[in-house]
């Protein structure tokens, strides 16, 4: 059961969540909750029992050592924390976890009962996929909604999607049973580069994210991060001529078909971008 202290009085609160495994290849859409729940300092509200969820054999519990040098037991689970965000007009909550090993329909009907509490309006999933998409290029965010309405309202595409799910789409049917609108955000990780971290396309996602919620998200590290992760994926192409040549093939076949990067609509959202995080958006 989802244990907190208070619920809190939220403004128009919308839950972004990202869970590890299935759905977050080089761990970007976790990261992209990590990122946020530090710029933003949000604080703790709800943590759901690990004992429900969890093969302990398959997800194991982690000892570290704490600043005094005591050791520190700490469980796999899910938890929730409220971010409040001055410059914005809405809350929000971010729930970061591991897909859970049992009890799916469980697991999604606790966080599902806590945002109908919470009144939350909108729920936003991250999530991360392997394609055949070149580093040297920006990170291709997709965006889509189970509802037509509900795309056509936050600008993303309706949702066509037919197979395997992990539990975002779970969480998504439920949200749709429900009566709660719910969009997802996938970020394309190169296949060739897969292992973790993906800076870039966490700086993606975070990128998304604020363009889709109209609120300021400062940047840090990100980009100094992203480009160091690039740097080190161009050496490791040239020391290996057939990644070379892979790589110059994707970059070929994404240029055909992307208009290019420096167009007056990108231009444009990165400016909003910049008076964003002034504070002095431009009303819409």
């Amino acid at each position: 059961m989802i244990e907190f202290e208070t619920l809190p009085e939220l403004v128009d609160p919308v839950l972004v969540c990202a869970f590890e495994g299935w759905n977050d290849a080089g761990e970007a859409a976790s990261e992209t909750i990590a990122h946020l729940r530090e710029v933003w300092g949000a604080t703790p509200l709800a943590e759901l029992d690990s004992e429900d969820y969890y093969d302990y054999q398959v997800n194991r519990p982690f000892i570290r050592m704490d600043e005094t040098g005591v050791k520190e037991l700490s469980w796999p689970t899910t938890r929730l924390h409220v971010a409040r965000l001055p410059l914005a007009t809405r809350d929000v909550i971010l729930v970061h976890g591991i897909e859970p090993n049992m009890r799916w329909r469980q697991f999604v009907d606790e966080i599902i009962r806590l945002a109908s509490e919470l009144d939350v309006t909108l729920v936003v999933t991250l999530g991360a996929l392997l394609s055949d998409s070149p580093h040297t290029r920006p990170v291709p965010v997709t965006g889509t909604a189970s509802d037509a309405r509900v795309a056509a309202a936050l600008g993303v595409e309706p949702s066509h999607y037919e197979g395997p799910t992990g539990i975002i789409g779970v969480l998504h049917d439920a949200c749709h049973r429900r009566g709660i609108p719910s969009v997802s955000l996938w970020a394309a990780v190169p296949h060739y580069v897969a292992q973790s971290p993906s800076p870039k396309a966490t700086l993606a996602l975070v990128r998304r994210v604020e363009d889709l919620l109209d609120v300021p998200v400062p940047l840090g590290e990100l980009p100094e991060e992203a480009r160091a992760w690039e740097v080190g994926v161009d050496e490791m192409a040239e020391e290996d001529e057939e990644v070379a040549d892979y790589v110059r093939q994707l970059e070929q076949a994404r240029d055909a078909v992307d208009l290019p990067e420096a167009s007056g609509e990108a231009i444009a959202r990165e400016f909003e971008r910049y008076l964003r995080r002034r504070g002095d958006a431009p009303e819409s």
